[in-house]
């Protein structure tokens, strides 16, 4: 009977580990999200072209880094699930200020870099929902990529 009870207990504490010690001690080890977000430029985002690519109210053109989205034009084009895409990207951070990450430019001249909208990751978002998938060529770039 003692056995069965020490087991009982141990299990409880494994569980109250887990739920609360554990949590509290991830967040007293990491750095302040807020700090983090708030060190970051903030962008006005004009409107996005598609699921990958967004223009600041600027003219500066930014392709969502770690990601790609189906394309709109040309050979490989897959306008549904594209003019989706755009339309998720869009709902987001159209018309809003948001948090951005500058990473590099590419050949184009676009600047890659990560959007950021009260703490979330737009471009783990747009894979999370299924509107593109991780670009594992640029993967490295990102941290939530590499998982």
């Amino acid at each position: 009977m003692s056995c069965k009870l020490g087991l009982i207990r141990m299990t409880v504490l494994t569980k109250l580990m887990k739920s609360i010690l554990l949590p509290l001690l991830v967040s007293l080890a990491l750095p302040n999200s807020e700090s983090a977000f708030a060190s970051l430029p903030r962008v006005f985002i004009k409107d996005c072209y598609d699921g990958d690519t967004c223009t600041s109210l600027k003219g500066e053109k930014i392709r969502l880094a770690c990601i790609d989205t189906p394309e709109l034009k040309g050979w490989n084009a897959d306008p549904i699930p594209a003019k989706e895409a755009r339309d998720f990207v869009n709902k987001l951070v159209a018309n809003e200020e948001v948090s951005f990450k500058r990473i590099t430019n590419d050949r184009y001249g676009r600047t890659i870099g990560e959007l950021f909208k009260n703490e979330v990751n737009i471009q783990e978002l747009i894979v999370e929902k299924g509107y593109g998938k991780i670009y594992k060529k640029y993967a490295h770039q990102c941290e939530w990529s590499k998982k």
